[in-house]
């Protein structure tokens, strides 16, 4: 990078490390460290919540999604506004009545103790898991920025985080989440008005678009039923919905920014325009990555994004990489002829274009064929520590195409980004822990107690989720990799909500034994790979909702005790 992008990145993160203690400051007890005196309006909750949801995952891997997937992944958010407002009705108005510290407090009060550990214990692993992963995603910027390998910036990006999170708690949190999210969304308008203002000169944006469409990554709605795949519209409403019910409903992350408003009114103010808002966002991201693809069908493109893993692999394997580069070059070179040649062809009404358009996509074939060889080459290889190639196309687009000062405001963006869901998630896991595990059934502690055990627990969760950091270069795709975990575990998360506000009858005996046998399967369908993970969500929920309905006829008699 330039000395100006290293000046523009190291004051963002400055100034936003020094405003998370500042606003973090003045700590007593637990009220104030987990959920900032429940004083926030609707615009913070707001702020707070998409800026939990949308990690440096959401800005780095997602552009990527698109480039090679296309904008499908869209449809993963189409049932989120449909439980919004489910929670608004009942999740909502049940725990600010209560209030509680977390979601899982309501449980020990509606089923038993066990139930509350069980369901905290499944919140605390997938979060966890997470939240590591959240880590590594803006450790891959520093490791390509400066050259250091991925384990140390893992330690980095991590320790830089805990500053002011240990230090402010909630208040610091909701604070810079607020500041965070404003800048990141100024900084993707730029970058996407930067990727069209960077094509050859007589090429626009609806030129762009119908290079990427013709190449099939505007394909937004797909509305085929698969059972096995990923995105469509019939996963995205159902299987997104039951997702957004649990995630936003039950997982302390979410739940910890709506029950710090002010009211019942500011919450539900907050998470309904989460719910309007999203899905455009998700959407506007997409497109970029779209551009982005539009973008290198202009231009010369790398054959591998991931430069330190093909860099590795052309010191190991010279001649492979030679044979494939040099077909891949002159391949390319006649790929961005042919598009230019569509784009007037397009323009002028020629009715020969049906043709060049098939000549076209039997070179892009081949181009994606060479690719494909050369991935394969390096996933087979156990030299590199990260093989991926999706999370590092904006990266590359960022640091080889932007201006000088740009690429560091973008790249201090995807930091900051990180932090703002990391430092949610690590607040959440702290209040999980200190009150449904270390605190439940015990007498309250004084607040100058609550407040140094709060703070140790978020110590130890940030080097907890740093060691799950060091593992997060093995799963592909960042973006797809949390949705695929968090969904091994909101399912039945959320069933046992589900029992709790609508099945009276249910004891916790009952609920506990459908939980464990409803993780069970889930954990077995998706290793069996039955279903595309997002149906593990609506599987989940309903399997431990019709297993407590059936336990009408089988009562169990005997209690569990913890």
């Amino acid at each position: 990078m330039s000395t100006p992008d290293w000046i523009v990145l190291f004051i963002t993160l400055a100034a936003m490390i020094a405003y998370g203690l500042y606003k973090g400051r003045e700590q007593n007890g637990a009220q104030s460290y987990l959920l900032a005196d429940k004083q926030m309006p609707w615009y913070v909750v707001l702020l707070g919540i998409m800026a939990t949801q949308a990690s440096a995952i959401t800005f780095l891997s997602a552009p990527g999604q698109a480039y090679t997937d296309g904008m499908r992944f869209v449809q993963y958010y189409f049932g989120l506004p449909i439980a919004m407002i489910v929670i608004c009705i009942t999740f909502i108005p049940i725990f600010r009545r209560l209030n509680v510290y977390t979601a899982y407090q309501y449980l020990e009060e509606r089923f038993d103790r066990k139930t509350r550990m069980l369901t905290s214990l499944l919140f605390l692993l997938s979060r966890g898991l997470s939240t590591g992963i959240s880590i590594y995603a803006p450790a891959i910027i520093l490791s390509s920025i400066l050259g250091w390998n991925i384990y140390l910036t893992n330690v980095v990006m991590g320790g830089l985080l805990l500053i002011y999170t240990y230090t402010g708690g909630a208040k610091a949190v909701a604070h810079t989440q607020k500041l965070q999210f404003l800048i990141i969304l100024a900084s993707m308008g730029i970058a996407g008005y930067l990727v069209v203002h960077r094509l050859p000169q007589g090429i626009g944006f609806t030129d762009a678009l119908y290079i990427a469409g013709k190449s099939g990554k505007l394909n937004v709605i797909t509305t085929h039923f698969d059972w096995k795949d990923k995105y469509n519209i019939w996963s995205g409403i159902i299987g997104g919905f039951f997702l957004a019910l649990s995630y936003f409903g039950t997982d302390q992350s979410q739940v910890g920014r709506y029950i710090s408003g002010k009211d019942d009114r500011e919450s539900k103010l907050g998470l309904l325009l989460n719910g309007l808002v999203k899905i455009p966002m998700q959407f506007a991201i997409l497109l970029i990555g779209a551009l982005v693809f539009a973008f290198y069908s202009f231009h010369p493109a790398p054959l591998y994004f991931n430069s330190a893993a093909y860099n590795t692999l052309k010191e190991r394997e010279p001649q492979t990489v030679a044979w494939a580069e040099g077909n891949y070059l002159e391949l390319h070179r006649q790929y961005e002829a042919e598009v230019i040649d569509i784009t007037d062809l397009r323009k002028a009404n020629n009715p020969a274009l049906p043709l060049f358009v098939a000549h076209f996509h039997r070179t892009e074939a081949q181009i994606q064929t060479i690719r494909d060889s050369v991935s394969k080459r390096i996933s087979s290889q156990k030299y590199s520590p990260d093989k991926n190639d999706t999370n590092y196309i904006f990266l590359y687009f960022v640091k080889n195409a932007l201006p000088k000062g740009i690429v560091g405001l973008l790249f201090a963006v995807i930091i900051l980004a990180s932090w703002g869901s990391i430092s949610a998630a690590l607040n959440s896991l702290t209040a999980s822990s200190l009150m449904d595990v270390q605190m439940m059934g015990r007498k309250a502690l004084a607040p100058k107690d609550e407040l140094r055990y709060g703070r140790l627990h978020t110590l130890a969760w940030g080097v907890f989720c740093i060691c799950v950091a060091m593992f997060a270069a093995k799963l592909g795709s960042l973006i797809e990799a949390v949705n695929v975990l968090g969904s091994l575990f909101y399912g039945t998360i959320l069933g046992i909500f589900l029992v709790a506000f609508y099945v009276k009858r249910a004891k916790g005996n009952v609920v506990f034994i459908a939980a464990l046998i409803t993780e069970a399967s889930i954990i077995a369908i998706y290793c069996l790979d039955i279903v595309s993970f997002l149906w593990l969500n609506v599987i989940g929920a309903l399997m431990v909702v019709i297993i407590c309905l059936l336990s009408y006829l089988w009562p169990i008699q005997k209690e569990i005790r913890l």
